[in-house]
This record gives C-alpha cells, structure tokens and sequence, in this order.
C-alpha cells in the first residue's frame, strides 16, 4: 500500500527555492573566519608562544583572478640539519570558513623546507604562516591576496 500522496502548489515551492538560495548566500558569509579566528587558532596550537618575523617567505599573487586555484609556496630558510630543521609550516586564511588551510611536516631528510599547492580564496584576506622549527621557535609572516570579482565571491 502507498503512503499519502503530497500536493505541492507552484508558490509553495518557489517559496522553498528563494529560501534556499537566501540560505546559500547568507550561510557562507556567516561561517567566515576572521583575524581573531586565526589568532585563537594559533594560540591553540603554539600556547601563546612568542614568535618572530622573519626566515620565513610566503609567495602568493598579489591579486588572485580566479579565487578557486591561488598557487601558494611556502619557504623557509634552514640549515635542514638533525639539529636544526623546520618541523612543521602552517597556514592560515582569516577569510576562509576554517581559519587552518593545511599543514606541511618536514624532517631532516627533507633537504629543504619549502612547498607548494594551491588553495580556495572566497574573498580577499591574509594568509599566515607559521614555522615551527625542531628547538622550539617560532617564525611567521603575512600576505594579502587580492580576490576579483572573477574569483568565488570578490
């Protein structure tokens, strides 16, 4: 036996689809990081750590045309020696729903500290980085990246 048969009226579901789309558009915005989602992140992961300019360089497009693929590259100027390496570089986006984009681990073995990949801007905001490196410290930097309006959201 089938179960009850549900009429829908026309209005009634085009009033379901402008809800819809109202939500898309307001939900993404209201799920944005900011600065201090950034800053709660890191003191999460560092305990409020001192950290210092510097050793570190961050090479992303000043204006990015496409928000969907900024290529980013991520390097850090050590000796990659068993007592002295980059441990880990993390990077962060104040404009993004999650203020952690990824985390690159390195060893000794590595050779270099340094990699790329691209990521997702959904507007202009800064990107952060933070290298930990194998005693303890703590270097960052900082850049701004540019979204167009042919990005995803300008």
């Amino acid at each position: 036996m089938a179960g009850p048969v549900v009429y829908r009226t026309r209005r009634s579901v085009l009033r379901m689809a402008a809800l819809a789309a109202a939500a898309s558009i307001i939900a993404p915005s209201l799920s944005r990081a900011d600065a201090k989602a950034v800053e709660a992140e890191i003191k999460k992961l560092y305990d409020g750590k001192t950290m210092a300019e510097g050793r570190v360089k961050l090479d992303v497009p000043q204006i990015a045309e496409n928000g969907l693929v900024v290529p980013i590259t991520v390097d850090v100027e050590s000796p990659m020696t068993e007592q002295n390496y980059v441990k880990a570089v993390h990077v962060f986006a104040d404009g993004n729903p999650l203020p952690g984009v990824f985390t690159f681990r390195f060893s000794p073995l590595s050779g270099r500290a340094s990699a790329s990949t691209r990521m997702r801007l959904a507007q202009t905001q800064n990107i952060v980085a933070v290298a930990e490196m194998s005693d303890g410290t703590l270097f960052t930097t900082k850049a701004e990246v540019k979204v167009t309006i042919g990005g995803c959201g300008g």
